[in-house]
């Protein structure tokens, strides 16, 4: 039989095409595109599943009736009754007789009950409240106190000899309105119930306990100024622990540690029982970022000692308001805190590194992961491992660009080089796009009046700014593959490019960060690993080879680290949220929602978002996620997006019933008047309140005066105030403010000093427990000297007039005397020489606020909060 040839024999060529191998290698087809809605909510269920369950983890409380039964632990219900009591004693405004007596006698009352338990075969205690009186220069004011009160409980084992105490603070004035029951009366009993488990403990720690509740935090931080500076106790104390609230109730978080002194991490990490820290938080606090301080930064920088700076976080609406009471504390909270507190106090009271007098060098890398278990390690070896896992990883993806060259018979590998480098760096413009396209979300709301929509309806975020990023995180390459296509290389292979591409970059940025010296690299780092790892098992298994199969590998291993990021970032969106609602009328607040949304997408989603090209028809499913932002949008400036809800999420405003009065140099008055102060909390300012029934008419910009007054002649309370004084607004009022006092500045004259050029101006002022002073020299003259801290004067590069002054008191009210030195080179002392404004702050609700002025309050809407009190602003030329 004649043998046909291979030209006389036809070829199924569609069939040759469906079984076509390249050195192993299968062609797949992509999946159709309607899975990819369920591709894409399969990581929404992840979220509410496993990290939304996490995050909210908080431990049984432990009740008196089961003590016996849990010997040696923290008892939440014992601690959640000293906070029933603490609440009704009200607000605790500093120079108020509720904050400086009734609270103060309270505390003693409960450390009494203690000693009456306490071991004393085993301990000492001892009990001093203190009175200090200081000042120190608080950002950009001069911040004075006097006769405010500390009480301060040391405990000590008779048997120890040491030297060496730990440090534990927490706060107990209140905002005015607030009883303070989260801020921070929670972390008040919380060091209690610590301080009864020590004293009743059968075990002896090493190194003396000292307890400090201090009186005048919201001041701000000046009691634990008046501590630490000033107290026979304080320079034996080696390390701190302080204790803070930015809400009511949650998992407390560890925001600050040191500085430097990584042995405090690694008792952390060993001992603290419901972990929950992070480098990050860290870094962008002590960025400025946040517009709150805490008594860390004066134990830092006045006391020279390291400590860990914990703060619960959650339901940050109610800080600061009247709606920060007892019921909004749960006892779940107040049983983690403890638990963590107590391991802690019983770690370090017994560390031998608290003997030592020198710091350790260096910061540590931390985080807890899920909540699950807690990782720490020193900044050296954070540099050593993202220097060597971004080496591995960038010889991984060699190492895949080689194997798929030498799969396919058409491509090299420096064609395949080239087309890696291409999606390189569309994927660098795609991470630009995740960043920018929230961004630009923000803007757009931001210009039509509509910021904040999701300051209650939290879920917005996902339309308004998650799929926008992940829209803009893909989009580049999708329109590569879809308007270029190249059949040389299958998809498979394409959709493991830009994965890869997505790995160099992260690797390349986290090289950036360690440069320069940003620990929060770390999240590059577990990203790296993650993928990495997928990648290597991937090559050794020859699944990399394999059309599509990879992927599952992938898939599986970007669970965890999607899990952590959503949990890291979701808590940053818990902290930011209530914080924007009074972050000023200055700034977008949505701006920086749109940033963590935009991060967060390109750390959780970075690898799993381009699985969007494994489907058929990408444009349409982008087309889709479009459709879904262009839906949240419309639900967001509706009724939906209000930003206020009564009692739960409220506006806020700061409204100051003030009397001006206005002195000329000649001593005639050229300006009495009355009106209201407003200093705006958030981005809307008093839009909200145009169409209800608060009368507005007539309210105009403070900024009109600032070129006629110091400080624009309004009664700007704290330096963030002053600061953004421009923004504020006056409503005059036809009516004279009744100020329930009298607010004195007293000239005792003039005296020109034996340079000739120098005159000093002496006063004496005396008024509420709350004061300002604004110094403004006039025309060439300077202030060459006072008898305030001199700082701001010898730092004229970072500290510009008007100065301000800030006094309060507690229960010394006896006048500040004070001088000026002013300098004018022709020594002519007869003319204008200084501005000098005397403001006047009746902040208790011990004092008597007008009926008018009460009305005026009561008639805001009730999804508003108003921080409101009588004061006066009296402005003399001298």
């Amino acid at each position: 039989m004649e043998e046909k040839t291979d030209k006389e024999n036809p070829l199924d060529t569609a069939l040759i095409e469906s079984l076509s191998v390249r050195k192993g290698h299968v062609r797949n087809r992509r999946w159709s595109w309607y899975y990819a809605p369920s591709f894409l909510l399969l990581w929404l269920a992840l979220f509410y599943a496993i990290v939304i369950p996490l995050y909210y983890r908080l431990p049984d409380r432990l009740t008196v009736s089961r003590e016996s039964l849990n010997p040696g632990t923290f008892v939440a219900e014992r601690a959640q009754q000293q906070l029933y009591t603490y609440d009704r004693i009200g607000p605790k405004v500093t120079g108020s007789y509720a904050n400086e007596v009734t609270t103060v006698a309270f505390l003693v009352n409960e450390i009494e009950k203690i000693r009456a338990e306490m071991r004393s075969d085993l301990y000492d205690l001892e009990i001093d409240v203190q009175s200090p009186t200081g000042g120190y220069v608080f950002n950009d004011m001069v911040n004075m106190y006097q006769g405010i009160h500390n009480v301060i409980v040391k405990l000590s084992t008779k048997s120890s000899d040491s030297e060496s105490y730990l440090l534990l603070n927490s706060h107990f004035d209140s905002k005015p309105s607030s009883p303070g029951s989260g801020d921070d009366g929670t972390m008040v009993v919380v060091m209690l119930e610590v301080l009864r488990q020590m004293a009743i403990s059968s075990t002896p720690f090493e190194h003396p306990l000292v307890f400090l509740f201090n009186g005048a935090e919201e001041n701000p931080l000046q009691g634990s100024h008046g501590f630490i500076t000033q107290h026979k106790w304080a320079a034996n104390c080696k390390a701190f622990i302080n204790l803070e609230v930015g809400g009511s109730g949650g998992r407390d978080l560890l925001f600050q540690s040191g500085p430097n002194n990584p042995w405090l991490m690694k008792y952390y990490r060993q001992h603290a029982k419901h972990p929950f820290a992070t480098t990050m938080a860290e870094e962008i606090f002590q960025s400025g970022i946040l517009p709150s301080d805490s008594d860390f930064r004066i134990f830092r920088d006045f006391g020279n000692i390291p400590g860990l700076d914990i703060a619960q976080i959650e339901n940050g609406y109610v800080y600061h308001t009247v709606f920060d009471t007892v019921e909004a504390v749960p006892g779940r909270s107040i049983q983690n805190s403890g638990n963590n507190v107590l391991a802690l106090v019983r770690a370090y009271s017994n560390a031998s590194e608290l003997y030592g007098t020198e710091s350790d060098d260096g910061h540590a890398v931390f985080f807890d992961f899920l909540g699950l278990f807690f990782v720490y390690y020193t900044e050296t070896t954070a540099i050593i491992l993202n220097c060597l896992i971004g080496v591995i990883c960038l010889v991984l993806v060699g190492s895949s660009l080689w194997r798929m060259s030498r799969q396919s018979e058409e491509v090299t590998l420096p064609q395949l080089s080239i087309w890696f480098l291409s999606i390189l760096g569309l994927h660098v413009v795609g991470f630009l796009l995740s960043i920018c396209l929230p961004l630009l979300m923000a803007v757009i709301f931001d210009a039509g009046d509509r910021s904040l929509t999701y300051f209650t309806s939290t879920w917005l975020v996902f339309g308004l700014f998650v799929v926008p990023a992940i829209i803009g995180l893909v989009l580049p390459l999708t329109l590569y593959y879809t308007l270029k296509p190249n059949d040389q290389l299958s998809h498979a292979y394409h959709l493991q490019l830009s994965l890869h591409a997505h790995l160099v970059v992260q690797a390349l940025l986290a090289l950036i960060l360690t440069a320069m010296g940003i620990r929060s690299q770390y999240l590059c780092l577990i990203s790296m690993i993650f993928y990495g790892g997928a990648l290597l098992i991937n090559l050794v298994s020859t699944l990399h080879d394999r059309g599509y199969y990879w992927a599952l590998i992938v898939m599986c291993l970007q669970v965890l680290p999607f899990s952590y990021f959503c949990y890291i970032f979701y808590m940053f969106f818990v902290i930011f949220v209530p914080v924007l609602g009074r972050n000023g009328a200055n700034t977008n607040p949505d701006l920086i929602i749109a940033l963590v949304c935009g991060v967060c997408v390109f750390f959780a989603l970075g690898y799993a978002a381009q699985f969007i090209n494994m489907f058929r028809w990408p444009k349409l499913i982008l087309l889709g996620l479009g459709v879904v932002t262009f839906i949240f949008c419309m639900i967001a400036v509706s009724d939906v997006g209000f930003p206020y809800r009564p009692k739960t999420n409220v506006m806020r405003a700061n409204c100051l019933h003030t009397r001006r009065v206005i002195y000329e140099y000649d001593g005639s008055v050229s300006r009495s008047d009355s009106g209201y102060y407003f200093n705006y909390q958030d981005r809307r300012s008093f839009d909200p309140l145009q169409d209800s029934a608060l009368d507005l008419t007539g309210l105009e910009p403070v900024a009109n005066n600032c070129d006629n007054y110091v400080m624009c002649g309004i009664p700007c309370f704290y330096y963030s105030w002053c600061k953004w004084r421009q923004w504020d607004g006056w409503l005059p009022r036809e009516s004279e403010v009744i100020i329930p006092g009298e607010l004195t500045l007293e000239f005792l004259g003039k005296t020109v000093l034996e340079s000739g050029t120098t005159a000093r101006f002496q006063f004496e002022l005396s008024g509420p427990p709350h004061m300002n002073l604004f110094i403004q020299p006039v025309g060439s003259a300077k202030v060459e000297d006072w008898s305030f801290v001199r700082k701001m004067l010898d730092e004229p590069e970072e500290f510009q007039p008007p100065y301000q002054i800030f006094h309060s008191y507690g229960t010394d009210n006896s006048s500040l005397k004070f001088f000026i030195d002013m300098e004018k080179s022709d020594g002519s002392f007869n003319d204008p020489t200084v501005e000098i404004a005397a403001v006047g702050h009746w902040v208790s609700y011990e004092f008597d606020r007008d009926p008018e002025a009460t009305a005026f309050v009561a008639a805001f809407p009730d999804f508003v909060h108003v921080m409101e009190w009588p004061s006066i602003f009296n402005r003399y030329i001298f």
